[in-house]
């Protein structure tokens, strides 16, 4: 079985790589030149642990191929995955399906035999009516039927996600459809991954609605943090006695700065402009969107009131830029709003991250010295705080710290390290719903 994927930006790339390893050949498809070169020569667009090993081994099978032709991929495709962006659309906050659009209109002439055309991306409800739509309009005579195949990915772990899901979900609604996407994930019968076959809008719903909930869980435990500062509470015992529930589980109970990266931010804010064009009421997810935004713009205030309540001309130490370890994708980190803000109250920033430096550069303000350590970060700073919880930072000693700074404030906004064990060493450590 052949399959085509058009966008070979995070979902895309990690999919169709993902795909070869399962054995199909797969080629991937974009518009960038210059992206598909630097991926043919092994340079990866992204940063995802395994991703480059994983394309490299698929690549010298012959199974993985990359181009900038469309057409002769789509012709030979039994399924093409469209992959593309779907980001926010500025003004109103709906999903941006320009590039799904484009690319139904582009793939619809080149269809050959019968193919299943699969919406990879995040999109709203009604979108793969569109689309089948879009398509029958420019080729009437063409022999398809459109799938929705929402992805599961966090960034990080993608491609442990793929290989071994918690569930895939198929909006197939033919029997032939069907049959091409239990093929192609048939490898993953032998694990006995639940395969949830549904409508075309139920499949849409179910990625929208699975990150709004996530999203929910961290912005509820992000209230019940400030909730133990002010009453003596430890919030990772509230976590755990909370997580310990099976009805509700331990997963995303973590407090910090807010959520970002490319799925929570959007996808929640594409959920709440969909239920208001069809006149309802998601007034939890709604308020989750203006809290998060709140929080993340708060944490440099919480900053400012650890070193005294002026930073002004003091050195501040930000460890950590991407939204989360182990990718560099800043898409509405939370350091995206503090160290602006820091900047703005007369702090002079310095800034070390392990992946997402070339990324950062030109996302925060030009007053930013960039760091290629976290030693040369700490060095002669007043304050120091983690944003982002590498392992390489919480390997990092209250000597560390002090051996390194001028001053000794840390503000950990990861609650990586025990409170106890910095308060004792002589730092004036600040964490998140603990004391």
């Amino acid at each position: 079985m052949k399959l085509a994927v058009i966008g070979t930006g995070y979902v895309g790339l990690v999919s169709g790589a993902c795909f070869s390893e399962f054995g199909f050949d797969v080629t991937c498809i974009d518009k960038d030149a210059g992206k598909i070169d630097s991926i043919r020569s092994g340079v990866m667009p992204i940063y995802e642990p395994g991703l480059e090993d994983l394309v490299a081994r698929n690549v010298t099978a012959g199974r993985l191929h990359f181009t900038t032709e469309l057409g002769p991929a789509v012709a030979g495709a039994d399924a093409v995955f469209i992959a593309v962006g779907t980001p926010t659309r500025r003004g109103d906050g709906h999903a941006d399906l320009t590039y799904v659009f484009d690319a139904a209109r582009e793939l619809a002439g080149h269809l050959s035999g019968y193919t299943v055309v699969v919406t990879k991306s995040t999109v709203p409800v009604g979108t793969g009516r569109k689309v089948e739509t879009i398509i029958r309009d420019a080729s009437p005579d063409a022999d398809f039927d459109v799938a929705s195949n929402p992805e599961f990915l966090r960034e990080g772990a993608a491609i442990g996600d793929f290989m071994r899901p918690n569930r895939v979900v198929v909006g197939a609604e033919t029997a032939r459809a069907q049959d091409v996407l239990r093929a192609l994930y048939r490898p993953l019968y032998l694990l006995e991954t639940p395969i949830l076959v549904t409508s075309l809008e139920t499949s849409e719903l179910i990625k929208y609605a699975s990150n709004a909930f996530l999203a929910v869980k961290i912005s509820y435990i992000n209230q019940m943090a400030d909730l133990c500062e002010k009453v003596g509470a430890d919030v990772h015992d509230v976590a755990r006695g909370m997580g310990l529930d099976q009805r509700i589980g331990n997963k995303f109970l973590h407090p910090g700065p807010g959520y970002g990266g490319s799925c929570f931010p959007k996808d929640t804010l594409a959920l709440v402009r969909t239920a208001e064009d069809h006149g309802t009421d998601v007034g939890i997810v709604s308020e989750v969107v203006r809290y998060n935004d709140s929080r993340k713009q708060s944490m440099a205030d919480r900053i400012i009131a650890a070193a005294g309540g002026d930073i002004a001309g003091k050195t501040v130490a930000v460890l950590g830029l991407s939204f989360k370890p182990e990718t560099d994708d800043m898409r509405d980190s939370p350091s995206l709003d503090i160290l602006p803000a820091l900047v703005e109250a007369g702090a002079m920033v310095r800034a070390y991250d392990p992946k997402a430096m070339e990324e950062a550069r030109t996302m925060l303000p030009g007053a930013t010295i960039f760091t290629d350590s976290a030693a040369a970060c700490l060095e002669g700073a007043d304050v120091a705080v983690v944003v982002t919880e590498w392992n390489e930072f919480r390997a990092l000693t209250p000597a560390h710290y002090l051996d390194a700074m001028r001053g000794n404030v840390l503000v950990d906004l990861r609650n990586i390290y025990r409170p106890e064990d910095m308060r004792e060493a002589g730092l004036f450590y600040h964490s998140i719903g603990r004391e």
